[in-house]
């Protein structure tokens, strides 16, 4: 444990810091798997899930931007987040394949 005063303050800080870090970690988590869900339900031509899926992405992915912003994630992390759930939802409002 640290001795001096300074050093117990910085370790407290961190310690904070850390709890509302994984807090943010844990609410990034908790919007993909909401994002991941709502364009799970998109079926084809269904434009009203379409529209729900993709206001459900656009709010992931500005909260994805908001915690890279701040270094909880890095921002390559963020970019690769925030594109995996773009191509999902092409991928799911794609009409399906004649034959």
């Amino acid at each position: 444990m640290a001795n001096h005063k300074s050093a117990i303050k910085a370790h407290e800080q961190s310690l904070q810091r850390r709890d509302r870090n994984n807090r943010m970690k844990s609410r990034v988590r908790r919007a993909i798997r909401a994002a991941r869900s709502a364009i799970g339900a998109v079926d084809g031509g269904n434009e009203d899930q379409a529209s729900s899926a993709r206001e459900s992405i656009r709010a992931t992915s500005a909260l994805i931007d908001k915690l890279a912003g701040k270094g909880v994630i890095h921002r390559n992390a963020a970019a690769r987040h925030k594109s995996r759930l773009e191509k999902r939802m092409r991928k799911a409002s794609a009409p399906a394949p004649e034959g």
